[in-house]
């Protein structure tokens, strides 16, 4: 994610395109300077781009008075106390999800942030994806009249990696180092329902692990501690009831890798990551329960696409472009480490809803 979403298709592809033109004649350059733990790595990775910037030492980065901006991509456990440097150092800070470990430690970040008067923002890359912009159209066009119900459907088979190479690193797996389905899709579901639907008020979820065991980057056998799949139901403001299936051991069926169904009494839409095809009241067919016969209709004939009418950027580099306009130009931006709390604590209620078997409230969550 880091290399290829935040590097090459935003902050490169920034580069790419001549800066970021802010509108009023300043154009932006953005400069990255690369940070990592393994000299080889970062080293590497700043030739193959031809980048004249980076070091293993971030407390050198972040004393050095040109370095604007902090981004954090590293795994979950290391990057609570990484942004509290940053923000110590008075650095712009723009983070991956989720932000903390807990909600006490993501609230803290929040609270710091404000206090030091900086500038911060939260990667929320689901709701700037094609599908789900022409999805947030909908809504806020008033497609779907009262909005009864949301059913998503999210993730793929991750290979155990004694066949085949995991696509996911192992990391993923062991709880001890912050893995975990729930810690890292509840962050996205929150911001999703939140942003289209409204704020999420309860929730009740099944986390599990479905595969044990799996098999490391070195080929080595390891036990998996974490949840690869979780089952969650969430109430909305306004009575809208979702429903989540987040598994990383299912095969695909369905036509994109997550896919949101919303009924309403006007109409109905399916929406994934590029595509979304919709189904209003007058066109809305009466299907026969007869088991007895095959079924005759063709029912997926029977919704219409939206089609693609306007450019779609990619959903990263969109959302860089708004903090980097938020930064210099001081353009609205509220997808803020506050927004990013939201997320960790219903990652944070859905694990004590799994673990004590009970629906819990979700409280709002404030400064």
């Amino acid at each position: 994610m880091g290399h290829r979403q935040h590097l090459v298709r935003s902050i490169l592809a920034l580069r790419e395109q001549g800066g970021l033109d802010l509108g009023d004649g300043t154009v932006l350059w953005p400069e990255p300077v690369l940070v990592g733990r393994r000299e080889h790595a970062v080293r590497a990775l700043a030739e193959q781009h031809r980048l004249e910037h980076w070091s293993t030492d971030l407390d050198a980065v972040l004393a050095d008075p040109s370095v604007a901006i902090y981004f954090d991509a590293q795994v979950t456990s290391a990057r609570e106390e990484s942004i509290k440097k940053a923000i110590a150092a008075g650095k712009h800070v723009y983070t991956e999800k989720p932000t903390a470990t807990g909600l006490a430690g993501a609230l803290e970040l929040a609270r710091l942030a404000q206090e030091k008067g900086i500038k911060h923002g939260v990667v929320q890359d689901k709701i700037f994806l094609p599908g789900l912009l022409k999805l947030k159209r909908l809504v806020d066009g008033g497609f779907f009249g009262r909005v009864l119900s949301v059913r998503g459907e999210f993730g793929y088979w991750v290979f155990e990696g004694d066949w085949q190479p995991a696509q996911r690193p192992s990391w993923n797996y062991r709880a001890e180092d912050g893995g975990g389905i729930v810690v890292d899709m509840f962050p996205h579901w929150e911001y999703v329902l939140h942003e289209l639907f409204g704020r999420v008020t309860s929730v009740q979820a099944l986390a599990t692990t479905h595969v044990p065991q799996r098999w490391d980057e070195q080929g080595k056998p390891y036990d998996a501690t974490a949840d690869d799949a979780a089952y969650g139901i969430f109430e909305l403001e306004g009575g809208v009831v979702a429903q989540i299936n987040s598994s990383w051991a299912v095969r695909v069926n369905r036509d994109e890798l997550v896919e949101f169904q919303v009924d309403g009494t006007e109409g109905s839409a399916v929406a994934g990551l590029r595509k979304c095809r919709v189904q209003h009241r007058s066109t809305t067919p009466k299907p026969v329960w007869n088991p007895d016969l095959p079924t005759p209709e063709a029912f997926r004939a029977q919704w219409q696409e939206i089609p693609d009418n306007q450019d779609f950027a990619n959903g990263f580099k969109a959302q860089w472009e708004l903090f980097l306009r938020h930064v210099y130009a001081d353009a609205p931006y509220h997808w803020d480490l506050l927004a990013g709390a939201r997320g960790v604590q219903l990652a944070e209620l859905g694990l004590k809803s799994s673990a004590e078997g009970r629906r819990i409230e979700v409280p709002e969550v404030t400064l």
